[in-house]
């Protein structure tokens, strides 16, 4: 069973993310708080919400900092560049979001989900936790 968490919650922490513009494509990601290295690294995947919906996304590094770059459908589609919709880049022009504002960075479960809104706005967050780790690195280890 699920669990329904609301961003205002004090169990969801919330930082700025900015929105950012990557590569000569100019698309834009999300440059992720400082605060969120202290639980995720480069290469890491993870689920993130935003629209009510989970999509799948894996943590970039720049000389900055951390950043998504998007968001798809699925984990593999995440990991393969350039393959899926970028759900994130949808959402981003939908709001009308320019470069350098920022969206609110919900952590909903630290190192796994995280969740996404316009600042302002309440977010409801179905909490789903991943398999164990041993157990997702046996999944893993299937996909390649």
């Amino acid at each position: 069973m699920s669990n329904r968490l609301p961003s205002d919650s004090e169990a969801v922490d919330t930082a700025r993310a900015e929105l950012v513009r990557l590569g000569s494509a100019r698309r834009q990601g999300i440059r992720l708080p400082e605060a969120a290295s202290d639980e995720l690294a480069a290469g890491d995947a993870i689920r993130l919400v935003f629209d009510d919906t989970e999509y799948h996304a894996v943590v970039a590094e720049d000389t900055r900092g951390l950043l998504v770059r998007g968001a798809y459908d699925n984990r593999r589609l995440a990991k393969t560049t350039g393959e899926g919709e970028n759900r994130l880049a949808e959402w981003l022009r939908e709001l009308g979001r320019e470069s350098g504002n920022s969206v609110e960075f919900d952590t909903v479960v630290a190192g796994e989900q995280y969740g996404l809104r316009p600042p302002g706005e309440r977010a409801i967050y179905t909490v789903t936790q991943g398999p164990r780790s041993s157990l997702s690195s046996i999944a893993e280890n299937l996909d390649e």
